[in-house]
């Protein structure tokens, strides 16, 4: 029965058309994986390359990361509508805060996977800090870093149906709407949108992983430094 609700929700051109239909609550919902995941690797990516090629501070990745990852995403959307209204900004802001934690381990991560004669070889003929940072470390630790930003948008896409709880749109919206008024078709469909397009974009990240980053330092071979 749901089944056949499905394809015949599916067969509906009205669900493919105007304000409400996919491709307008497709667009809506990458709007916002796309903002609050740049806004994330806007504060992840410096923070977790500093700490990675200085040492220093590396308690508050790990604290940090671990902390936020702790947080009930749609309670953060709830406290800050309470405290400032309803606004798109609650939403992206639990978003970003679900986004920073994979990005910056990471980054963290890779900085800290690239192997210390390399680092000291660049040092031996003359890099300064910045440019190790930026030449040498940060090249070779782009696996690591893009697969931070991988897992980072796959949690987005998933969680950014809670923008619909707060009547905003996007894909959740058939889910909210669905369940609203028991249309288990709709709730379906909606979430059977949401898993595709998290496989498409996890797919095209990983071309631009095997686009950018040299077969050499694909699996990155170095220790991390302690």
């Amino acid at each position: 029965m749901i089944l056949t609700d499905l394809v015949a929700w599916f067969a509906d051109p009205e669900n493919w058309s105007g304000p409400d239909g996919v491709p307008a609550r497709l667009a809506e919902h990458l709007q916002y994986t796309a903002l609050a995941l740049l806004l994330a690797c806007l504060v992840a990516i410096p923070l977790g390359a500093l700490v990675g090629h200085t040492g220093r501070g590396a308690f508050l990745v790990v604290g940090t990361t671990n902390a936020l990852r702790a947080l009930p995403t749609l309670g953060v959307v709830i406290m800050v509508v309470l405290l400032t209204g309803i606004g798109l900004g609650p939403v992206l802001f639990a978003l970003v805060v679900l986004a920073v934690p994979p990005v910056m381990a990471g980054t963290y991560a890779g900085i800290r996977a690239v192997d210390p004669m390399v680092v000291d070889a660049a040092r031996g003929v003359g890099m300064r800090e910045r440019e190790v940072l930026l030449q040498v470390e940060f090249p070779n630790a782009l696996p690591l870093i893009l697969g931070g930003i991988r897992s980072a948008t796959l949690q987005l896409v998933s969680t950014a149906t809670i923008a619909a709880f707060v009547a905003f749109g996007g894909l959740g919206r058939y889910i909210i709407d669905g369940l609203s008024v028991r249309d288990f078709a709709e709730v379906l469909a909606g979430a059977m949108l949401v898993a595709a397009l998290a496989i498409v974009l996890d797919l095209a990240l990983a071309g631009v992983e095997r686009l950018v980053v040299s077969d050499g330092i694909r699996a990155p071979r170095g220790r991390a430094r302690t």
